[in-house]
């Protein structure tokens, strides 16, 4: 497995798809809603991350630069077919990897109630609960020093 970024339209079309299809899709929203206005901002905004194997993109994640000294990591997902082979722990090295290289001191996430654990692993504290999304998804936000 390549943890990197997208570079071909045809990588941005799969890194979209597989973000639309774990985190979306399931919940009836339309392809589309995977997207936001940072996604098109550029490189000095955010860092698009995929992990691949034989050019199919199996994980995904977002950097996001909200000050110069703490991140976020966002729209992380792992194509369901390859979760448990430590896809999302990759992309997460490469992100705190990434972030550091960038001089952030700290990464926060969002976390999905049923992806807390995962994220412990790695390192992250909860701080607090945050949103519901689609009224049904209860979020936590997470934190780690990097």
């Amino acid at each position: 497995m390549i943890i990197t970024s997208p570079k071909t339209e045809i990588e941005y079309r799969q890194y979209y798809n597989l973000r639309w299809r774990i985190l979306r899709k399931p919940w009836g929203e339309p392809a589309g809603s995977e997207r936001d206005n940072t996604d098109t901002k550029g490189e000095n905004y955010c860092h698009h991350i995929i992990a691949t194997d034989n050019n199919i993109i199996y994980g995904v994640a977002r950097l996001e630069f909200t000050t110069t000294s703490q991140f976020q990591l966002r729209y992380m997902a792992v194509d369901d077919t390859h979760q448990h082979k430590g896809i999302g722990k990759d992309i997460i090295k490469h992100a705190e990897k990434y972030s550091r290289n960038k001089n952030a001191i700290e990464l926060f996430l969002n976390a999905r109630e049923n992806a807390l654990g995962f994220y412990e692993k790695m390192g992250y504290t909860v701080t607090e609960k945050s949103y519901v999304l689609f009224g049904a998804i209860q979020h936590f936000k997470m934190h780690k020093k990097l």
